[in-house]
């Protein structure tokens, strides 16, 4: 059993792609412009929003008014949080496992601390993690490992003890530079059984991902 677990925010923990169809739901209408797909938007969520900005107005990321745009978005999120979305089904059930087993977790994202803060506060799921690593607190994002390694620190514990569980390529990239174990969600937003290039612990759905812990 590791001694803890860090962990991604979306497409991990929470479910938050409703929020973001229903931002950009708006966003689009506001510009006149037509809806996307919600299923084009959830396997994008874990891109970010510069990828989410950039897919909606079929716009380049180098060009200022999806800059613009995307700040709209952002400000139009902030106003959803949580509206629509929540934690996957089967993660408090997880986390009510790990702390029965006395391992403490905590959160690393390329959340912006902005919106991953009153997530925690807001979705009782939460409760009890012990820390949050967003990219405000760092010199680089995922894949590099600082986040992890901070982490890791936070929970008093050392990188080979830990287990990282994440939903995208770079979040499987940063636990291995990190020196944790990893754990892929499949049942997220971006990560394929194959994309990390070497064999790894896949989740199909969140009721998995005690057990793939433990083994660990």
């Amino acid at each position: 059993m590791p001694k803890g677990v860090l962990f991604d925010l979306d497409g991990t923990l929470l479910d938050s792609a409703p929020d973001f169809v229903a931002s950009l739901d708006n966003l689009l209408t506001k510009h006149n412009r037509p809806k996307l797909d919600p299923e084009i938007i959830r396997s994008h969520v874990s891109d970010g929003s510069w990828k989410l900005t950039s897919l909606a107005f079929n716009i380049d990321i180098s060009d200022e008014k999806c800059s613009a745009l995307r700040e709209e978005l952002l400000e139009e999120y902030e106003s959803n949080l949580l509206k629509h979305g929540g934690a996957f089904d089967g993660i408090e059930e997880m986390l009510a496992l790990l702390e029965k087993d006395d391992i403490p977790y905590g959160i690393v994202t390329n959340k912006p601390l902005r919106f991953a803060e009153p997530i925690l506060i807001n979705e009782p799921v939460f409760q009890n993690c012990k820390t949050l690593i967003c990219p405000d607190h760092l010199d680089a994002i995922k894949p590099n490992p600082e986040g992890i390694l901070r982490g890791c620190k936070d929970l008093g514990i050392h990188p080979t003890e830990c287990v990282y569980v994440g939903d995208h390529a770079k979040d499987i990239e940063a636990g291995i530079n990190a020196g944790t174990q990893v754990v892929g969600c499949y049942f997220g937003y971006s990560l394929q059984a194959d994309d990390s290039g070497e064999h790894i612990l896949g989740a199909n759905h969140p009721d998995e991902l005690y057990e793939l812990i433990k083994k660990l």
